[in-house]
């Protein structure tokens, strides 16, 4: 029994990379940073740090806010199957919610409409053109229990124009979910995942490094940098692709910022202050507990400082429902959230899509 839970924790360190680790075996929450460490780099703009290329390093990339190290199995055994675990007794009151979209209202709306499909895959209609960030439809192993099935055939979901992926950890780079779309997408991705696209035969790609642009119309995709780091393969070891996060100029006319996957990190604010952003979507998931999320994912708290500093007009939040991957049930982060936007005066603020619901703007 023990070697059999040993083996599927490596399976989810070895396969899903999504926790963070650092060499610092911190063990209580009361250790842990709550707060991102000062940038090494913090008398660099984010603009002037991409154009000399400090996160690029010697075969893999270099993450230059946070001085963490990513990857460490023995803190997921840890934190698996010593630490203790003070929400499981609300697991009992997770859900099964199948998605379902209907799609025509989405087609007839002639303006822009974000759809919350499950977990971090937003659709975003903007005007003609449909652009899908992240796209996940199913579950990625066996061992990582699905709450949001799909009620519906993915080949109802209108084909997207643009795919854009964020970083490479399975949750996000799907390729089960990418070789469902037609292969002449076109394919917004951060430098890297060569191999991935091109067994997917996925070759109408776009590669773009921070602050690297792509225009299309009236319409502006840029990749800006963000806390996090990348990794699927464990002999290769982390970071040998890029990760990041999206802003996205609609020909609507409104701007939309995607945090991907991030930690709270000290250049919101410098984000915001080159952006008018009128909606943040930030990833809220996978953020218990602190010792060792804070890392790599934004808790509820992170979350809404980063949206005051961002000064978007309104903030939605993903990445939760579907996969529990860190301590806290499925369900709680909408109820963090909201609780976190009332205490700040912001409730009118917060847009909540449950997964397959729209917002038409």
């Amino acid at each position: 029994m023990f070697l059999r839970k040993f083996l599927d924790l490596g399976k989810k360190a070895a396969f899903l990379h999504l926790l963070a680790g650092c060499t610092n075996f911190k063990t209580s929450a009361s250790q842990a940073a709550e707060e991102a460490p000062p940038s090494p780099f913090k008398d660099y703009s984010l603009r002037e740090l991409a154009q000399e290329k400090l996160h690029h390093g010697d075969a893999r990339f270099v993450n230059p806010f946070s001085n963490k190290e990513h990857g460490n199995m023995l803190r997921v055994l840890h934190w698996k199957l010593f630490s203790q675990n003070q929400f499981r007794s609300y697991y009992g009151q997770e859900q099964v919610v199948p998605v379902s979209i209907d799609w025509e209202p989405i087609r007839d709306h002639g303006n822009l409409s974000v759809t919350f499909v499950k977990h971090a895959s937003v659709m975003i209609k903007d005007q003609d053109q449909y652009i899908l960030v992240d796209p996940v439809f199913s579950e990625i192993f066996r061992f990582i229990k699905d709450f949001t099935p799909l009620e519906f055939d993915v080949q109802e979901i209108p084909r997207p124009d643009h795919v854009l992926i964020s970083h490479g950890h399975y949750d996000h780079l799907d390729t089960r979910s990418l070789s469902s779309l037609h292969r002449d997408t076109h394919v917004i991705s951060p430098l890297g995942y060569d191999d991935i696209f091109a067994d997917l035969k996925m070759n109408n790609r776009t590669q773009l490094d921070w602050f690297g642009t792509f225009e299309y119309g009236r319409r502006e995709i840029i990749f800006l940098p963000c806390d996090h780091w990348t990794m699927r393969n464990p002999i290769e070891g982390p970071n040998t692709s890029l990760w990041g996060s999206y802003i996205l100029k609609t020909a609507s006319g409104m701007t939309i910022y995607l945090s991907a996957d991030t930690a709270y990190f000290d250049r919101f604010q410098e984000i915001g202050s080159e952006f008018s952003i009128d909606l943040a979507i930030i990833n809220l998931g996978a953020y218990e507990p602190r010792w060792f999320m804070a890392g790599s994912h934004m808790n509820p708290s992170d979350t809404v400082q980063a949206f005051k500093e961002l000064g978007a007009a309104r903030l939605m939040v993903t990445h939760w429902g579907t996969f529990r991957l860190g301590d806290e049930p499925v369900y709680f982060p909408p109820m963090e959230i909201k609780r976190e936007m009332e205490k700040e005066g912001l409730s009118d603020r917060l847009v909540h899509l449950n997964h397959g619901e729209t917002l038409f703007l």
